[in-house]
Parts: C-alpha cells; structure tokens; sequence
C-alpha cells in the first residue's frame, strides 16, 4: 500500500478540521502583547504566560461581543476555535469573547520597579552626565545581528564617518539578555575607550523587551561611568533603562543621530572659524605694518646721535646739579656741627656733677635732722608711758607694804580665808621676795 502524498494547503486544511474536531471551544488566560489593529477593524495579538505564547486574531465580527478592547498587557481570558491559519501553517485561537482577567503580571512588574527606582532617585535629572558635543568614540551595545546595529551604522558613517565606533556586542532578547547585557555594559564602562555608549534594539513585544526592564540592568546603568544613550524599540516604547539612562532617543537610529554631530554642520564651522582666523591674521598683519611704519618714522626724527648728544648735556648738567647740592649739605652740616658742640660745652657732665653733689649734702643734712627730730619726739613719748605704767604697776602697790598671795601648787590668787583650808601651801608676794607659809587656823573678823 502506497503512502498517501499530501500538498502542503491539503495538510494545513485537514490539520485545522483536526484542531477544531479535537478542542472544540476553549477557555484560555493570558497576557495580551504584540497588539495590532488593521484598517478592516480586525485585531492580531499575541496570548502569553511565562512559558509560552500562542497567536489570536479577533475579527471584527466579534469585536461586539468582547468586553473589552484588546491591548498590550492586558491580562485576559478568551473563549476561542482552536484553529490553523493556513496560508502560513500558524497554530492560533480565534477569538469569540475576550473579557479582561485583571493586569498583565508584565505591566504589574514594569509599574512596580518603575516607582521603587524613581523614590530612590535613580531617574533623577540631576544625576544625568552630559553627553559629549564631540565624542571621540562611541560605543555600541546591542545584538551583532539585528537590524538595530545596521542602522546605527548606517547614520554614524552619514553624520560623522571618522568618530570610531566599537561594538560590544550582546543578547537583547530572552532569558539570559539582561545579564548579558550587564556584562556587556561593564566592559565597555571599564575599557575607557568610549566617551558615550549606546543601547539599543529594534522594535517589539513587552515580552521581547523585557531584558530591558531588568532592574540590574537599571542599577548597572546607574553606575555607569561613560554617559549612556538608549534607542530601545519603536517611538511609543519605554522600558527602565530608558528612565536611567542620561538621555533616551525614540529609536536606535536617533540615538545614533543625538550622539554624533552633523559633520556638514561642522565642516561650515570650520569653514566660517577659518574665514575669522584669516581676517584676524590679515588685521592683525595691517596692524603691525602701520605701527612698524609709525616706528620707523620716530626713529628717523630721532636719531640716536641726537638722543645721545641730549642725554650727555643732560647729565652735565646733573653733575652740576650735585655738586652743588653736596657743597650745601656739607657747609649745612658744618654749621650745625658748630652750634652742637656749643651747647655740648654749657651742658658738660661735670657741671652737672658738682651741682647734684651740692643737692646731695643738702638732702642728707635735711634727712639727718629729721630723724633725729622724730627719735627725740619718740624718747619723750617712751618716758611718758613709762611713768604712767609704773604708776598702775602691781608692784608699786607692793612696795606701799601690800602682799599677794596664792596657792603654792596651783597659782590661784586667794581673795578670802574661804579661798583656802587647814593645811595648804601658800606663797606670798611681797616687793622685795616670796613668803611660802601653811595654813594651820582662820580667824575671821
């Protein structure tokens, strides 16, 4: 039995009865991206998760019946033909009812970095680093096969042909893009031979631009020495790294555009600052002829046999000047030399010797007088006080035959006989001695 020889259209026809005999209607969720809209009124999109993806197409038969309008990361559930289209042999739903599910888990993430980074101030404008008017080398991170680096090129030998350009070539798309991207960025950061960087990539889904929402690569770009341009997708795509980047062009072609100069623009720079130099060179050359020929014409009126012969008459007669200028000062001087010595002679010191002596001996006689003064006013004091202390002397009482008399052992003054008692020791004061007695009786009066 001969094997059956199927066309391809034969094929893809009886694998679409397959699909829809099998499934029937089903009931998908999803994350719209990769969203379009024809003319006609019909929608193409794609339905993912994250691990796989389908086509959809929503005719504008049922667009009625959908509950809401498609668009990219929508998070969505539709009920749809399992189905094949067969002119290109693609698997897709299509679609009867879309109704929206909530937030594509995409966008979700994208809004939540986007606002964690801007409250730590990563997309400040104050941190952004100027780009260089002339670089004198660009880099380039992006895919080496893309369309995205051909255009770039294609503008660079356009607007500036001699500004190197260095490829640091790199995954844009796909699980492993973001930390190729990383690694990719911090070696051209660490060469030192770029002066500005580009980032870039074609157009394409959330999900194909995902790499570019990563936020170590947000952070590597932060910490980026070399400024950095991004051209990321289409006109209407934003990812992270555009908001901190230094500057963000619509498309890798505009980044390519920003970063080099017009070199027509600059040729007639140069031009019209050539132009400048020249009329400066040319005034400047006027300037000097005039003021040589100027020079030239003073040199002529004054010759220097003229200066010279003027110079000489002129210090003849400042030596004349002088010396009579140095006869003046040295009669001057004689004269008060003279007038000096004079005074010098009426205030000799020994003049002033003899007088000070004289008022010394004067002195001395005055102070001589005044102590002795002083002594004899302090003697008769002294004999005053004298006579009045011998007047209240103890003693003197004594010598008008009274006695003092106290304890012997404790020196206590007895006034009365009950001062003592049978058998103590007395001792009594008289003028000219000391009485010691024992008290054997009392006779009081």
């Amino acid at each position: 039995m001969s094997a059956v020889i199927y066309s391809v259209s034969r094929l893809n026809r009886a694998v679409r009865l397959l699909l829809n005999d099998t499934f029937g209607l089903v009931q998908v969720e999803g994350e719209i991206s990769n969203h379009t809209a024809s003319s006609a009124g019909h929608h193409y999109f794609t339905l993912k998760d994250a691990e796989a993806q389908v086509r959809c197409a929503l005719f504008k038969g049922q667009t009625r019946l959908a509950g809401v309008r498609p668009g990219n990361g929508m998070q969505v559930v539709v009920r749809a033909e399992v189905s094949l289209y067969e002119p290109r042999g693609d698997y897709q739903l299509r679609v009867l009812e879309l109704q929206e599910a909530g937030d594509g888990a995409l966008m979700r993430a994208f809004a939540a970095l986007k606002q964690r980074l801007l409250a730590e101030g990563l997309f400040e404008a104050s941190r952004k680093r100027p780009l260089p008017q002339l670089p004198t080398c660009i880099g380039l991170i992006t895919s080496p096969t893309g369309a995205a680096l051909r255009d770039m090129l294609s503008v660079l030998k356009r607007r500036f042909p001699a500004i190197p350009v260095v490829i640091f070539p790199a995954l844009v798309q796909g699980r492993d893009a973001a930390a190729d991207l990383i690694r990719a960025l911090r070696v051209a950061d660490q060469s030192g031979q770029c002066d500005v960087l580009i980032l870039a990539r074609g157009g394409g889904s959330l999900e194909d631009l995902q790499a570019f929402n990563d936020e170590g690569l947000a952070r590597t770009i932060a910490a980026l020495h070399t400024p950095l341009v991004t051209g990321i997708g289409h006109e209407v795509d934003y990812t992270i790294a555009d908001f901190v980047a230094d500057l963000r062009a619509p498309t890798p072609s505009a980044a390519a555009e920003t970063v080099t100069p017009d070199q027509a623009d600059w040729l007639k720079r140069l031009d019209r600052l050539n132009l400048r130099l020249q009329m400066s060179v040319r005034s400047g050359l006027t300037a000097r002829q005039r003021q040589w020929s100027g020079l030239d014409k003073r040199l002529s009126h004054q010759h220097p046999c003229r200066q010279l012969a003027a110079r000489t008459q002129r210090l003849d007669e400042l030596e004349t000047r002088l010396r009579q200028t140095l006869r003046n000062r040295l009669r001057q001087s004689g004269e008060r030399l003279g007038l000096g010595e004079a005074h010098l002679g009426r205030q000799h010191p020994r003049q002033r010797i003899n007088r000070m002596a004289d008022r010394v001996s004067h002195l001395n006689h005055r102070l001589v007088a005044a102590w002795q003064k002083r002594l004899d006013a302090h003697r008769h004091r002294t004999h005053a006080l004298a006579g009045q202390l011998q007047a209240v002397s103890p003693l003197a009482t004594l010598s008008r035959g009274y006695s003092i008399t106290r304890h012997a052992d404790s020196g206590h003054l007895i006034g009365s006989i009950s001062d003592t008692r049978p058998g103590d020791l007395l001792e009594t004061r008289l003028v000219d001695g000391s009485l010691i007695s024992r008290v054997s009786e009392f006779m009081a009066e």
